[in-house]
């Protein structure tokens, strides 16, 4: 198998999400916005620490985060670190 090109001629490798640290991540949802695959979703945090859902209306959300949800959608074009300010993604190469 050949090695991708960019249009230039370059080499290029995809480098494909893998996690978001909950820690860093304070929600911003960039990513979110650049992605078009649906890799992401944003959830909350409870103050136990737990991922909840921000449309069930009973649960009090500490703050929100990103969350892989379908990696096997992404398609490796890094879009996602280059506007996360936190730096919190992981990504790995093929």
């Amino acid at each position: 198998m050949t090695q991708p090109l960019t249009r230039g001629g370059t080499p290029w490798e995809p480098r494909y999400l893998d996690s978001i640290d909950p820690e860093s991540c304070i929600g911003c949802g960039r990513c979110f916005k650049v992605c078009g695959r649906d890799v992401m979703t944003l959830v909350g945090i409870n103050d136990d620490d737990e991922v909840v859902s921000l449309e069930d209306e009973d649960e009090e959300v500490e703050r929100k985060v990103m969350m892989v949800v379908h990696p096997e959608n992404c398609i490796g074009c890094d879009a996602c670190s280059r506007v996360c300010g936190k730096n919190c993604q992981t990504h790995v190469a093929a």
